[in-house]
């Protein structure tokens, strides 16, 4: 275990100094972050505040995901409910109707979402799906003023472009955890390989969205370098998802999450990435239990109505902490 000397006097106001700076988040400043604790929770999500209220103020980006295809995937990513060796007892479907994928573009501009999330199982689309999934953006944009994100696996600089004219601006595809770190987790595909699908889309002017899931084994110093390398990719949106089991996915129980831990990682992500959209995702209602709402001190951006094979608050409630806690939801046309 790590030994620290004396926290540093002006420490958290440092932080804060160096992130409107555009200065590096340093490792050793990293571990104590997560690990020190001589580093106060409140002081420290106040520290992070301060850079989230400079380039985001009190506003809340919701997000709502739409899981059009579950299961049927050829990848061993052992955290993943559907992994090709996955036991999991989830529903198994092919890609959803259209209409039904309309329905619900217009269901999630109707609540008040940011942005569309729009995912698919799968190691990578095929020229078919990727004209199909160009025509239903152009479709969703023309129709309602949402901003839309896609997630469907590998994709190269020709995809990417083709989407973008469609209308995308976003494309997910999360490095999930370390390179260090990532034989532990999937053999199926490498870590360089997600690097290039997000260097694809960066490369074409798509915004790269991408984060990690914490909890899975990782050390803190993992961690630390998950948020570097997305400080290099510039990526602009950055969901931090807390690993919860889903009963026969293979990684099984862990338990290396403490709703400070979560906290104290989402604060790290803010310093190291002070004007990315940091997204309290996957798993924030069941690790951070009652501390859930202060995710919103280093964190401007949160999903709603659950997640791929967990559930998760409905928009009612999650707007309700957002206004509870002071805070506002953004609408796109405020921005």
């Amino acid at each position: 275990m790590t030994e620290f000397s004396t926290l540093p006097e002006g420490f958290y106001q440092q932080l804060t100094k160096t992130a409107l700076e555009g200065g590096v988040l340093f490792q050793g400043d990293g571990m104590r972050i997560l690990t020190d604790p001589n580093v106060e929770l409140l002081p420290l999500l106040q520290a992070a505040f301060e850079v989230r209220k400079h380039y985001f103020g009190l506003g809340v980006r919701v997000h709502i995901l739409n899981n059009v295809q579950n299961g049927l995937c050829p990848e061993d990513c052992n955290y993943c409910a559907q992994a090709v060796d996955s036991d999991a007892p989830i529903q198994k479907y092919k890609i959803k109707p259209d209409d039904e994928i309309m329905a619900g573009a217009k269901a999630a501009h109707e609540t008040g979402a940011y942005r569309y999330c729009i995912v698919l199982s799968g190691r990578e689309p095929d020229k078919k799906r990727v004209d199909e999934m160009s025509a239903l953006i152009k479709r969703i944009k023309d129709a309602y003023p949402v901003e839309v994100c896609l997630s469907a696996g590998f994709i190269d600089k020709d995809a990417a472009s083709q989407l973008k004219e469609a209308g995308l601006s976003r494309y997910n595809h999360n490095l999930n955890t370390a390179e260090s770190h990532y034989g532990e987790i999937c053999t199926t595909h490498s870590y360089a390989q997600r690097l290039a699908t997000l260097e694809a889309a960066k490369g074409v002017g798509l915004e790269v969205c991408s984060g990690m899931i914490i909890g899975m084994g990782e050390s803190p110093g993992e961690i630390w370098t998950v948020a570097q390398k997305l400080r290099e990719l510039n990526a602009r949106s950055i969901p931090l998802n807390f690993y919860v089991h889903v009963e026969g996915a293979k990684l099984g129980e862990l338990h290396q999450l403490t709703p400070e831990y979560c906290l104290r990682a989402l604060a790290l992500f803010r310093f190291s990435n002070p004007d990315a959209e940091i997204r309290a995702a996957g798993g924030r209602e069941v690790n951070l239990r009652s501390l859930e709402s202060l995710a919103l001190y280093p964190a401007n951006s949160l999903f709603s109505e659950g997640y791929l094979n967990v559930g998760g608050h409905g928009t009612d409630k999650t707007m309700q902490m957002i206004t509870d806690a002071g805070f506002s939801v953004e609408s796109i046309e405020e921005v």
